[in-house]
């Protein structure tokens, strides 16, 4: 049977429209969905090594849980996730959007700084853990050198032999890495506000904080949604930069263990203790994997509603 020029054009786009989607879905299925299906069914049986046992039902996750062994350190490793999207929220985005405020300023060799400050974003992650790493050593990094050097010997310290500190080094090298990102962001966010309602503002006597706060901020609450959705999600997936800077043990005496590590020493087992869970691990990753979904889904719905509101 013949085909008409109409049809053949049809046939024609459909053709390209199943070449352009259908390699990414299966290419997501395989990589994506199916591991994902994979550790939500693991995760309800017993595992002697990687050989899988029996069916325990919700036995894993109440381990993970409230079980004697796992569930205080799943418990203090959340806490740091936790503490660790607050800092960033205030550290990474919030030094951000002034740098982006800064460089929207347009200030002398500003098209320098813009790429300047997004050099860090383009590192390899483990090639800034390692970086940040030699900073911090105690014994020659330039951070105590550099408190030796005006006097202030009193501070230096092995910044991430230190309980008090490992953390809040963590947490600084990684919004040195990322602090480009929300700044570009942010920075493309406030060249979308007409200039006029900014000269407006100027010429009602608006101080410059005044300014920030009740002009600029709230039209840019589109990028702060964005930025803060995908910072919740990095928060709770952090794994690359304390498995670097302190390995997987989250030391010292679990102070920077995150979800990430208990998750690789659970279910692959690390070189202090070779014992691994499988079953345990997968129940863990399952947790998280939920935890993100719906408090990330949640959160991005109530800034879109805040979006409208201003």
């Amino acid at each position: 049977m013949p085909v008409s020029p109409k049809q053949a054009r049809t046939l024609k786009h459909r053709s390209w429209v199943a070449f352009l989607v259908v390699p990414p879905i299966v290419f997501m299925s395989l990589f994506v969905v199916y591991p994902i299906l994979s550790a939500f069914a693991y995760a309800f049986y017993e595992w002697r090594g990687l050989a899988r046992g029996e069916f325990v039902g919700l036995a894993n996750f109440r381990e993970v849980l409230f079980g004697p062994t796992m569930g205080p350190v799943v418990w203090n490793a959340f806490l740091h996730n936790v503490y660790a999207l607050v800092a960033l929220m205030v550290v990474q985005n919030g030094g951000g959007f002034f740098l982006a405020w800064l460089l929207y300023k347009e200030p002398f060799g500003f098209r320098f700084h813009r790429v300047a400050v997004f050099v860090p974003v383009v590192l390899s992650t483990i090639i800034v853990g390692f970086l940040w790493k030699l900073f911090l050593n105690p014994n020659f990094g330039i951070v105590n050198q550099a408190l030796y050097s005006v006097g202030l010997d009193s501070l230096a310290r092995p910044w991430l032999g230190d309980s008090s500190t490992a953390l809040g080094a963590l947490i600084l090298a990684n919004a040195w890495h990322f602090v480009g990102f929300p700044t570009l962001v942010y920075l493309a966010g406030m060249q979308r506000i007409p200039s006029e309602i900014i000269e407006a503002a100027r010429l009602d006597g608006t101080s410059e904080w005044q300014l920030l706060k009740n002009v600029v901020w709230p039209l840019v609450a589109p990028s702060t949604t964005i930025l803060f959705t995908l910072l919740f999600i990095g928060a709770f997936n952090w794994f690359e930069i304390p498995y670097v800077m302190v390995g997987l043990d989250g030391s010292p005496f679990g102070s920077t263990d995150v979800l990430g590590l208990v998750f690789y020493r659970t279910a692959f087992g690390n070189q202090s203790a070779s014992v691994q869970n499988f079953g345990q691990g997968s129940a863990l990753a399952t947790l998280l994997f939920l935890f993100i979904v719906v408090f990330a889904s949640m959160l991005t719905l109530w800034l879109r509603r805040r979006e409208i509101q201003f």
